[in-house]
């Protein structure tokens, strides 16, 4: 973990200003797409000592030493990329640190496009998936999951544009949102009873969506709830947030089916808990609101 996890209001604001700027940097996807950028970012974190050590885990992982933690850097401010261009940090990234210290492993946190990273844990490139995915019953016929915070979904639009104030609204809306989200799926579900369905815009990542909107493509943007909020909170004024998020649901960390680790990460996550690491890390990122009590493995409700 960082030695410090605390970062300056206006540095949060240059970052999430450079991502509005430069909104089609980085990438994402769907869950049936295998491709992947496995570009490491620099991991601070090293084994814990005594207690941070004692959580057993698969031989396999034992030796290597480490985690290697699969994450899209594009949704801030969960996980997006620092100032330095190559450095990828967020809520997910320092939980990811904070539980490779309880498991007394280093992680290695990788770049890949979020629809790429399911798939490249099935294949076992990866140890664990933390790019705020939602914890769903589809999913878990894939990976395991270990949850670990709560989010809904959040409208956000342009300054003037349309009123949206439940998924009913997008009904003859042009849509813009990530490949392989939720949000995605929401949209496709809600055409179906729409007189006018919505002309939903798919973009291969967050920042793409967000452009969209900006420069009048879409009408609607739609994001898990801390990240629509950041969103609108460093856009200068250009978007603001509509109706009230719905759907709440857990977000969990992914890793292959079956390989072991579901009891230790549900451990160390229950340890950073515990111990206050957890609560300091949601609230140095502003998203403190979705905290939970009870994670849980396979803990889906849709």
């Amino acid at each position: 973990m960082r030695k410090s996890l605390k970062r300056p209001l206006w540095l949060l604001t240059v970052l999430a200003l450079a991502a509005l700027a430069a909104l089609g940097a980085a990438g994402c996807g769907s869950d049936d797409d295998s491709s992947t950028t496995s570009t490491s970012a620099p991991a601070s974190t090293s084994a814990g000592t005594g207690a941070a050590g004692a959580i057993a885990v698969p031989e396999a992982i034992r030796s290597k030493g480490k985690l290697v933690v699969a994450t899209d850097p594009t949704y801030a401010p969960n996980e997006f990329v620092d100032r330095d261009g190559k450095t990828i940090i967020g809520m997910d990234v320092d939980l990811a640190k904070a539980i490779g210290q309880q498991l007394g492993l280093d992680v290695e946190v990788q770049k890949a496009t979020f629809d790429a990273i399911i798939p490249g844990l099935a294949a076992r490139r990866y140890d664990l998936g933390m790019s705020s995915f939602t914890d769903t019953r589809e999913r878990e016929r894939t990976v395991d999951f270990v949850t670990y915070f709560n989010a809904g979904t959040s409208f956000y639009v342009r300054t003037g544009g349309p009123d949206i104030t439940t998924l009913e609204d997008v009904c003859g809306e042009k849509v813009a949102v990530e490949k392989g989200t939720t949000q995605a799926m929401d949209v496709q579900r809600q055409n179906r009873s729409c007189d006018t369905p919505a002309d939903l815009q798919v973009y291969p990542d967050q920042n793409g969506a967000n452009l969209a909107i900006q420069s009048g493509r879409a009408d609607v943007g739609m994001a898990d709830s801390p990240v629509a909020a950041y969103i609108v909170k460093q856009s200068n004024g250009q978007f603001r947030l509509d109706g009230e998020p719905y759907g709440t649901a857990p977000y969990g960390i992914a890793m292959p089916k079956g390989s072991g680790l579901e009891e230790p990460v549900l451990e160390a996550v229950r340890a950073i808990m515990r111990d206050g690491t957890y609560m300091r890390i949601l609230r140095q990122w502003g998203v403190e609101q979705g905290a939970i009590t009870d994670p849980k493995i396979n803990g889906a409700i849709s």
